[in-house]
């Protein structure tokens, strides 16, 4: 199965990007809720990133607090590295699994994060990125969750996106339609990059 990336910051909209590849019948594996599965799925890990950030990780319930190991790693560049290094092998794991199941002749990843961690070099075939002006993303993102602006530029920052490792990119700043359009131009003309690649035997 080919296999392309689509990536973007927060706020740039990858994920109404693989909204509109899922209504076209496209197997999309978004990395950021599978990581999050898995600390549900592996109880143990909670236990393991405890022991190595060194804090306490779980709410009332015994499961992992979300919103405290967030505030941990945005905070803190050396948390999140730890982390990673525990939990992307992990993460490499499934995404593996997943590209093994398929039958569909290709599918999509969808991270904001995975051109920037070498642990994932060679996993896909293409990149797509999806960008808009810092200003839109925030103010999508501050409508979205919620938050103030100081902390959506922190997890911009946090997250930058190696533009040179893009094969296309998908400007989103105009309406759902101009993207769904873009879309349609990227992935399903028979002339695009994309198509050609991932029409390779």
């Amino acid at each position: 199965m080919k296999t392309v990336i689509v990536t973007g910051g927060i706020g740039s909209g990858k994920s109404a990007v693989c909204a509109c590849l899922k209504k076209r019948g496209v197997p999309v594996y978004d990395c950021d809720s599978k990581a999050k599965g898995l600390y549900s799925r592996r109880p143990s890990l909670v236990s393991r990133l405890e022991m190595a950030l060194g804090a306490p990780l779980k709410g009332a319930d015994g499961r992992l607090d979300k919103a405290r190991l967030a505030a941990l790693i945005f905070s803190n560049p050396h948390a999140r590295e730890t982390l990673e290094g525990i939990v992307y092998p992990i993460l490499l794991q499934d995404i593996r699994r997943w590209q093994q199941r398929q039958t569909a002749p290709w599918g999509v990843l969808e991270s904001a994060i995975i051109l920037s961690k070498p642990v994932f070099d060679g996993v896909a075939d293409g990149v797509v990125l999806v960008d808009a002006p810092e200003e839109v993303r925030m103010a999508r993102v501050m409508r979205r969750d919620g938050l103030g602006r100081e902390a959506v530029i922190s997890r911009i920052r946090s997250q930058e996106v190696p533009r040179e490792k893009a094969d296309v990119i998908i400007l989103n700043d105009g309406t759902p339609q101009a993207l769904s359009e873009a879309v349609e131009r990227v992935f399903f003309h028979k002339n695009s990059y994309i198509s050609k690649l991932i029409s390779q035997v």
